[in-house]
């Protein structure tokens, strides 16, 4: 028997900063009609040997997709544009999408707003100290800490990123099924809309 629950607490939001904040534009309507519409952005940690591990993604609101993802040893703001030109470069926007994410300074950079409007997306940032308003990326990132996290030590941040990247691309995206979308896996779901007019 092991326990899934984790004992250390590492905290990734920044907010006592002094740069612009966005307004709750998401409002916790956490629904979106197609693809691409809604992206929900956050960073997590994994712990390992060598230290922190950080994990920046971006979840599609509508195919529960992670469609965005990086990891490094620094929390910084590189971190989360990484992150989002992954996800702008996989997925091709056609129309402009709803970015939400906390408040923390990564998002809330000039750099990262100045992406963000080169890419044609409007923000939306949560309430100070409302974890509820992001609740959807950080449900995700719940699981990936009970599912894999939590039952492996990582010698090495090598070592945490080769999993966790299998784990993304190959498990949560490709096989694991959501009740909220039929059943299907994210890809599966997203591949549904190929097919529509």
């Amino acid at each position: 028997m092991k326990s899934r629950t984790v004992k250390k607490y590492k905290a990734t939001t920044n907010s006592k900063h002094n740069l612009p904040v966005a307004d709750h534009v998401l409002n916790q309507q956490f629904t979106a009609k197609k693809p691409n519409q809604v992206w929900m952005a956050d960073i997590t940690y994994i712990p390992t040997d060598e230290g922190w591990l950080y994990l920046a993604s971006l979840e599609d609101l509508c195919t529960r997709k992670i469609v965005g993802f990086h990891m490094d040893g620094r929390m910084t703001k590189s971190l989360v544009l990484k992150a989002l030109d992954q996800a702008y470069r996989l997925q091709r926007p056609k129309g402009s999408v709803l970015h939400h994410s906390d408040r923390g300074s990564q998002y809330a950079s000039s750099d990262y707003q100045k992406q963000l409007n080169s890419y044609k997306m409007k923000c939306s940032m949560s309430r100070k100290g409302n974890c509820y308003d992001n609740a959807c990326i950080e449900s995700f990132h719940s699981i990936l800490k009970k599912k894999l996290i939590y039952l492996e030590k990582f010698k090495t941040r090598k070592e945490a990123k080769e999993r966790i990247f299998e784990y993304i691309t190959c498990f949560y995206n490709g096989k694991r099924i959501h009740s909220s979308i039929g059943y299907l896996s994210p890809n599966q779901y997203e591949r549904t809309f190929r097919f529509t007019a």
